[in-house]
């Protein structure tokens, strides 16, 4: 593919929107690429599902789907043909029959890392301070009070649901592996990257480069639009 020809679906993960793109997705138009955001309910794995696909339907030609944390579980449900490659940036890689719980749980978690319990009506909401020391650690101070006042809670079924067969299985993958996630343990992450045979990438960035490394995403992203 070329960057006039692939349409680059990006897809957030919990505790976030298609905002969290936002730096991204100008680097990525000014190569030339098109670009577009879906935007996940985190409701469900079969609403999350639905939703990336009728994003995906507004879209002719190629499409590179790149997904961040759990999203990495959504993206390899899409059986569209027209999707050539997958990207993973610190994303949630679970084979057939996983949950994301197992897979995420898989390591030890970081000191910093939050207790996650879902509250009576089953959503999972990240604690404020979170932000700042775990989830976006190399943001600005403005830029985790928004993430912390805009985020959007992960209901309980979305990381407790066997997945079916993943199309990494199937696809051109890549990863991103953030050295210094301290959501998703960077061990854990090259488990996964190494089970899918991955081609990985290494950068010291946390677990939300889309938005403190964006540069770093975007060369990624570039990197897969022009080799698949």
């Amino acid at each position: 593919m070329s960057p006039n020809d692939a349409t680059v679906l990006l897809v957030h993960g919990a505790w976030a929107d298609g905002s969290s793109w936002r730096k991204v997705i100008g680097p990525l138009r000014g190569a030339g690429v098109r670009v577009l955001a879906a935007q996940l309910p985190l409701t469900s794995p079969a609403e999350d599902l639905a939703a990336l696909e009728r994003t995906l339907g507004r879209v002719e030609g190629p499409v590179v789907l790149v997904g961040h944390a759990y999203a990495g579980a959504v993206i390899a449900q899409v059986e569209d043909p027209r999707v050539r490659a997958l990207v993973y940036v610190a994303a949630l890689a679970p084979d057939e029959g996983e949950t994301v719980a197992a897979v995420f749980g898989r390591a030890a978690p970081h000191p910093a890392a939050p207790a996650l319990e879902p509250g009576p009506d089953g959503l999972i909401w990240l604690p404020e301070p979170a932000f700042a020391a775990a989830f976006a650690p190399g943001a600005t101070a403005a830029e985790q009070g928004v993430l912390a006042a805009v985020q959007r809670p992960i209901a309980l079924s979305c990381i407790t649901t066997e997945v079916g067969r993943p199309r990494w299985r199937d696809l051109p993958s890549w990863f991103l592996v953030a050295e210094r996630d301290r959501m998703i343990a960077p061990a854990t992450q090259r488990f996964m990257a190494d089970r899918m045979a991955a081609r990985q990438v290494s950068a010291q960035v946390d677990h939300m480069p889309l938005l403190t490394a964006p540069g770093v995403v975007a060369e990624v992203v570039l990197e897969v639009v022009r080799s698949s």
